[in-house]
């Protein structure tokens, strides 16, 4: 028999707002801690110094979680002009300090320099790995490794700011996009050199701004519900949004009741002609009920790829 997970089964998307100083895996750990959840997982990790949206996955959501690791992302970020530090953000040391001398004209040219597609080779301070091992490792021992550069896009840079020497921008960019590693390549390019001092997410894929929440916020409905002697999930459970808000930008495809037994089974069944190699999002019936994600083939075919467990089947 199969051993019965310890926590709840809870279900959902929980749109954090990541305190500075916490690194992601300690906000994911203490959220799935607040919610009792099973299973928990984040959606794409922001660096300590960051602040912002991430995404925390609970129950069957942590299916879908690669597809917002995926998505676009928007930030926020103010560089300090005329440092450039060995992290490419305040929490490095400080190793080359220059002069700010740039007209806005050549800033403009700059940023214009950073927009639309772009390879970008990753900074050594990043989490991508070589040979099993974070590249930040590799750094903090002092060694430097090849780092293959990676195609980017990026779909708006806006300038915002520019005040005693603090430069903020507002960036919509592709996933895998290094802000640390844009504007210390910024500051190279006007000659005075940059860091990172403050960088906050303010969109992951569609999600809202405002459906934000805290740790502190989490915790106190957490306190709120043990001082009133309540369930928590009473308090909790209405900030967290449907599993299927992750991949909310694909395709539906809808199908009947009837067909669920076969696509719960893994097995395909035949649909609408829809385009080849189409990933969808597969809901049933008049009530269009979410049940996970699928792969049309050439044969009008709906294979099933990522399929959530129905709270009926749990029971």
């Amino acid at each position: 028999m199969a051993r019965r997970p310890k926590g709840r089964l809870v279900d959902g998307i929980v749109l954090l707002d990541k305190d500075t100083g916490m690194s992601s895996n300690f906000a994911l750990q203490r959220v799935k801690r607040i919610y009792n959840a099973a299973k928990a997982g984040h959606t794409g990790a922001l660096d300590p110094l960051a602040t912002g949206m991430l995404p925390i996955c609970l129950g069957e959501a942590t299916k879908f979680s690669q597809h917002l690791l995926d998505a676009d992302k928007r930030y926020l970020v103010t560089a300090k002009l005329g440092e450039r530090t060995d992290t490419s953000d305040s929490d490095g040391e400080v190793v080359q300090t220059r002069p700010v001398e740039f007209s806005m004209t050549q800033l403009e040219e700059a940023l214009e320099h950073f927009r639309g597609d772009s390879m970008q080779v990753p900074s050594m301070y990043s989490a991508l790995k070589y040979q099993g091992q974070p590249l930040y490792k590799y750094a903090r021992e002092g060694k430097e490794v090849p780092r293959e550069a990676r195609p980017i896009h990026v779909y708006e840079l806006k300038f915002i700011s520019l005040e005693n020497d603090e430069l903020t921008l507002d960036i919509h960019c592709s996933k895998g996009t290094y802000i640390r590693t844009i504007v210390d390549d910024l500051g190279e390019m006007l000659g005075c050199g940059a860091h990172v001092i403050m960088l906050r997410r303010t969109q992951v894929a569609g999600y809202p701004y405002e459906r934000m929440v805290s740790l502190a916020q989490l915790e106190a409905l957490l306190e709120q519900a043990m001082t009133e002697e309540r369930v928590p999930s009473e308090l909790l459970d209405p900030l967290l949004l449907p599993m299927d808000t992750a991949v909310a930008d694909l395709p539906e495809c809808n199908v009947p009741d009837a067909m669920a037994g076969y696509l719960l089974n893994g097995n395909p069944v035949r649909v609408a002609k829809l385009e080849a190699d189409t990933l969808v999002r597969i809901t049933l019936g008049e009530s269009k009920r979410f049940i996970g994600v699928g792969m049309m083939n050439d044969d009008g075919l709906l294979a099933p790829k990522r399929l959530v467990v129905l709270p009926e089947a749990k029971s």
